[in-house]
């Protein structure tokens, strides 16, 4: 295989980590959940499972790469030194949560596509949210319209990744954020001047407790998992392409920082929307595809607006499709030792054929059920309630107790201090809040 190719610094690293990390859950997910239990009280819960849940899972993955320099199943089996250990169990859960998630993840990365060409075009021009609302049902009753947006954003994804590292997801890594920082930015700007501003700040930064239901803290613990694109082998497969000199404390704080920070500017442009016009915050997961673009377009500049704010969906959903396709690639053709750019076209073009199952459940086969649920439904729920926090929970439990001090040691430069603590965080309070989440969501 070589010698293994390794991103071009730490700066490279950090984006296209948090480029994983920052996809549709921050823009859309986060500003839904947050209004949904009540805000600030919310968002301060949510802080501290990102510093005591996401954050040690996250440098414990990214560790478990940088460590191995290997594919999100075999670096388990290099740490365990068994190739039928126990342990590579997490790898192979990742990777295919990876090929499921990615295969409806185009689907609405499709409608993303779909909505910023109705936005290029003008067509929410002088419309209401419950007509954009129709132009959204529309498109999921049309198999053809999404199979054509499908096709583009996997298409768009599949491209990225075929130029390998540094010439494939570096070079558009280093394209895609900064570009998405300044639609944000933009979109902020533009936000400070409405009426709802001082109301979205204070909805979102002042907590009132009362407004916080127990469902709502298990949401929060749940929401610092996800929104870090943990469990499913990415930030692994990232991590094992980064030099091995590199201070991944530093490095996983930064990460957590910028996938915190996109969340909570998103929630303020979004909120400061919603409550200019006077409308309540919990609106639901219609909120991105009917009630920001009938509000935008109500607004002046608001069509502008509205191309601005799908642009920067669109390139949130694809720093994430193209780190979940890697997890396959990197997998697929460190195993079967073939060349990258032929099993990135042929993997590629198996996850595309699968998505038709997904996208085929809005129209042709919505009444075909597996476990009473569709297969977009199905995919996501295999994945979200399943793999991904088992696999997390693996994970945890892997570097808290089966690699232990002398790794976290690593991790921390030898501060035996801050080692102990993400031991015990890794060994315990994880552990145990991952294992709360998947009980509410299987079992409850």
């Amino acid at each position: 295989m070589g010698q293994r190719v390794h991103w071009s610094g730490r700066l490279a690293f950090i984006l296209a980590a948090a480029g994983s990390a920052i996809g549709l859950g921050n823009i859309w997910k986060f500003p839904y959940i947050a209004g949904v239990n009540g805000g600030g009280a919310f968002v301060l819960i949510y802080l501290l499972c990102i510093a005591c849940v996401g954050l040690p899972v996250l440098i414990s993955e990214i560790y478990i790469g940088q460590r191995t320099q290997s594919n999100a199943v075999k670096a388990f089996e290099k740490l365990s030194g068994d190739k039928k250990t126990f342990w590579s169990a997490p790898g192979y859960m990742g990777l295919i949560s990876a090929i499921l998630i990615l295969s409806f993840y185009s689907v609405v990365g499709g409608w993303v596509l779909d909505f910023f060409y109705q936005s290029v075009s003008f067509q929410f021009q002088g419309k209401s949210a419950a007509e954009i609302s129709d132009i959204l049902g529309g498109m999921l009753g049309d198999p053809v319209r999404m199979s054509i947006s499908h096709t583009l954003f996997m298409g768009l994804t599949v491209a990225m990744v075929y130029g390998g590292i540094k010439d494939g997801l570096e070079r558009w890594t280093k394209i895609l954020m900064p570009a998405l920082l300044v639609l944000l930015v933009a979109m902020l700007v533009k936000s400070v001047s409405l009426d709802g501003f001082s109301a979205a700040i204070s909805f979102l930064f002042s907590p009132d407790f009362s407004k916080l239901s127990p469902a709502g803290i298990l949401e929060a613990v749940g929401h610092s998992f996800f929104t870090l694109s943990l469990g499913m082998g990415a930030m692994l497969t990232y991590g094992s392409y980064l030099n091995e000199k590199e201070d991944l404390l530093k490095t996983g704080l930064m990460i957590a920082f910028l996938d915190t920070f996109i969340a909570l500017l998103a929630g303020v442009v979004i909120f400061s929307i919603v409550f200019s016009f006077d409308l309540e915050p919990a609106s639901g997961p219609g909120l991105m595809f009917a009630t920001l673009p009938g509000l935008l377009a109500q607004m002046p500049g608001g069509d502008y607006l509205s191309i601005i704010f799908f642009m920067l969906v669109l390139f949130a959903a694809l720093s994430s499709a193209v780190s979940i396709l890697e997890v396959a690639i990197t997998y697929f053709s460190e195993t079967l030792n073939k060349d990258r750019k032929k099993v990135t076209l042929g993997a590629g073009l198996v996850i595309y054929l699968m998505a038709y199952l997904p996208l085929f459940s809005f129209n042709y086969w919505k009444e075909v059920k597996v476990f009473g649920l569709n297969f977009f439904d199905l995919f996501d729920s295999t994945s979200s309630h399943y793999l991904l926090p088992i696999g997390g929970l693996m994970i945890s439990l892997f570097m808290g107790w089966r690699l232990g001090l002398d790794d976290s040691m690593r991790v921390t430069s030898g501060n035996k201090p801050l080692a102990l603590g993400l031991m015990w965080l890794t060994r315990v309070v994880a552990p145990i809040a991952i294992a709360v989440v998947i009980y509410q969501k299987v079992v409850a």
